[in-house]
């Protein structure tokens, strides 16, 4: 029997530019991996400024977009495979740029009815000087994943996250700021429009930083979390519409807080490529399912195909169930 992928050459974009490089180079190796023992030719590219020039030279039929963060998740590689008609995976120009600006990610997400916090931009050697909102708030760079740069300020804290101003900081003038919303992190999984499930986040640490997120026993995940009914049928549908309103494709995994003293639910961003290392809550989610992970990597691939190519792969159009 032949294999799904046999005679396609898919490159695989991994690595990158951004400050989730390293994250990116476990995921683009696990979907490598997994398009080979489906059948597929791969080329694995550490995707550089020089990257239209590989591809250009490469000729694949396909794109797997495994790069998270700036430039390979906000659009911009999305531009350079749209120009070079090659199929892709994941969201496309738009969608990736406005899931990866969490300030007008909101401001979409809102006007589309679903619940975000409140808060705002602003600038950061403003936070670093004052408290601009009441403690206890988030600090986050604008367009960063991976937790990458969060900054929790508890209550009762002395002063302002001064660190802001340090001559090292490399994630933007502009910081959001957010009211820190406790209670239970949660993360809901979308497959070709439909929600999968809602996991339950239990970090080691008490945040889910990015030790909790990629370390060993960093976290622990309850699958399917344990809610109330209506507070798990609320997520699926918040996250379903979260994706709609970006205009999201693919797979994409929101990431939502549940204060269940006050029963407050609020969606916090869409991460439109997520993780695929060993830890990432999409493929738990999927195996959660019945959908092993080479079957979601082939659901992934063959999607790619069938809005790229006329026609594209047999059966690229259904979901494995």
């Amino acid at each position: 029997m032949a294999l799904p992928l046999a005679g396609r050459h898919v490159a695989v974009l991994l690595g990158g530019l951004s400050s989730e490089r390293e994250v990116s180079l476990v995921s683009g190796r696990e979907c490598a991996d997994a398009l080979q023992r489906l059948g597929a030719r791969v080329s694995r590219i550490d995707a550089g400024r020089d990257l239209a020039e590989v591809l250009t030279r490469l000729q694949p039929d396909a794109c797997y977009n495994a790069l998270h963060g700036a430039w390979g998740e906000d659009g911009c590689v999305q531009g350079v495979l749209e120009t070079l008609g090659i199929p892709y995976t994941h969201s496309g120009v738009l969608a990736s740029a406005l899931a990866m600006d969490k300030d007008k990610a909101k401001a979409v997400l809102a006007a589309a009815g679903v619940a975000v916090p409140g808060g705002g931009l602003f600038n950061r050697f403003d936070v670093a000087a004052r408290h601009v909102i009441p403690p206890p708030y988030v600090v986050k760079p604008n367009a960063e994943g991976s937790s990458v740069g969060v900054i929790i300020v508890h209550e009762g804290a002395n002063g302002p996250p001064t660190e802001l101003a340090a001559e090292n900081w490399t994630f933007g003038e502009q910081v959001m700021v957010e009211p820190y919303i406790r209670g239970k992190e949660l993360a809901v999984g979308v497959m070709d429009g439909k929600a999968m499930t809602v996991t339950d986040i239990v970090p080691a640490s008490g945040f889910y930083d990015y030790e909790a997120k990629y370390g060993d026993g960093g976290s622990r995940h309850v699958i399917p979390a344990d809610l109330p009914p209506y507070v798990f049928e609320k997520a699926l549908r918040m996250t379903e519409a979260a994706h709609a309103a970006l205009g999201c494709r693919g797979v994409t995994r929101s990431d939502l807080r549940y204060d269940d003293i006050n029963d407050i639910l609020v969606l916090l961003e869409v991460n439109t490529q997520p993780g695929f290392t060993p830890t990432s809550l999409v493929p738990e989610q999927a195996a959660s399912l019945g959908v092993d992970f080479d079957r979601l990597v082939l659901w992934i691939t063959e999607d790619a195909y069938a809005r790229g190519c006329a026609g594209g792969i047999a059966n690229a159009g259904e979901t494995p169930g």
